[in-house]
């Protein structure tokens, strides 16, 4: 009988091991689901402020041209959002898409349209939240006079194939491709602490912890790279947005988590083996980051690139008029806001009896750095045609 030899069995067992920790990513991580006060619907106007406020002028001044020069169309556009998770957001940025290629064809005399929409995330999103609101939708888009619309559920991971080739019109994405298909590891030691005493790159983090992050981040980017080109129509275009930052040493929302369940570590509220092992599946990439991994992949080439930022609490100074938002209040909105973004993934850890006592400490630590400093999350928003 043939017996593999010892590093080979190794490597089948390292393949075995990333494919349980990929699918195992892909059932839990999810947007907190339903329409509750910590659900992401109720909690998500950091994204809506993105795609309303700043998205939609980029789209306007960039989407139409493009829309201008198309070679082709039957009359008929496909529309994929990629990451949609739940609640209105993502019928915003539909929407918002719709009425530019609506304007477009009205300028050039082309007859009604007609929008084929495909939403898409993981297996476990809460797609049945979105299909809710699907008949406000329609009636809206008739008041419009946009055409026939109809919308159609993609499930699955956005780092491989969702499509056949040469199908889809506009890749969007908002608020997505930052998150990692796993979280990282160190490739040779996975037993090893990638980051000990946290669960995200913090200031004191050794170049060696962004090395191993970006590895993850540009192979997953990588991905979504091939795979968008060979969906993507000739004449097509994908637009993304995702939260970058500008350098190393930053301090950031995870970092402070990560600082609340240290502390309830010591407390014996957490095991310290399991807050040593947990990493955060997201990474920020810098602009020139972003850049070269694009350049170097070379499926696209980057029309337009932009940036902006939005603070931690969305900035809610401005949505109250005359009426004071003091600190307690912000440290409320970015904890609620956080734990519809991670709650799952940190229940499959720490278990569910730990979450109220968790954003609580964290809302409060989180005002003290509010108080001292306005954070603010920046913003990557990329135009991207196929490079002929």
């Amino acid at each position: 009988m043939y017996h593999l030899p010892h590093h080979d069995i190794i490597g089948v067992l390292f393949i075995y091991l990333f494919i349980y920790f990929f699918m195992t990513m892909e059932r839990i991580l999810r947007m907190k689901e339903g329409m509750g006060e910590t659900s992401y619907a109720k909690n998500s106007i950091i994204q809506r402020k993105a795609i309303i406020m700043k998205v939609k002028t980029l789209l306007d001044e960039n989407l139409l041209k493009l829309m201008m020069l198309k070679k082709t169309s039957n009359g008929c556009w496909k529309i994929a959002d990629l990451g949609f998770s739940s609640g209105p957001n993502t019928l915003i940025a539909i929407s918002n898409i719709m009425e530019i290629i609506h304007k477009s064809s009205l300028k050039l005399n082309h007859k009604k349209l007609v929008f084929q929409i495909y939403l898409n995330d993981l297996f476990e999103n809460d797609f049945n939240n979105i299909f809710k609101l699907l008949p406000d939708f329609y009636q809206s888009m008739q008041g419009e006079n946009f055409g026939a619309c109809y919308m159609n559920a993609t499930p699955g991971s956005f780092y491989g194939r969702l499509f056949p080739n040469y199908y889809i019109d506009i890749f969007h994405s908002s608020y997505c491709v930052h998150w990692l298909s796993q979280a990282p590891i160190y490739s040779k030691k996975k037993t090893e602490p990638l980051i000990k005493g946290n669960i995200y790159i913090t200031r004191e983090s050794p170049p060696s912890v962004y090395d191993v992050y970006l590895e993850h981040f540009e192979r997953d980017f990588n991905n979504f790279l091939k795979s968008r080109y060979e969906e993507l129509a000739l004449d097509g275009v994908m637009v993304l947005t995702f939260v970058g930052r500008e350098n190393n040493g930053e301090i950031t929302s995870y970092e402070v988590l990560g600082m609340v369940l240290n502390k309830m570590v010591q407390e014996g509220l957490v095991e310290e083996a399991k807050l040593d092992l947990f990493n955060i599946p997201i990474y920020h990439p810098t602009i020139e980051e972003v850049e070269q991994i694009i350049k170097a992949e070379g499926s696209f080439i980057i029309k337009t690139l932009r940036t902006f930022k939005i603070g931690w609490d969305a900035n809610l100074q401005e949505d109250m008029n005359d009426y004071v938002v003091d600190r307690k209040m912000r440290g409320v909105f970015i904890s609620k806001y956080h734990r519809a973004l991670l709650e799952s993934l940190l229940i499959a850890e720490f278990g569910e009896n730990i979450m109220d006592e968790l954003f609580s400490r964290f809302a409060k630590l989180i005002q003290l750095f509010i108080e001292l400093k306005s954070p603010d999350l920046m913003n990557i928003v990329l135009f991207m045609t196929k490079n002929s």
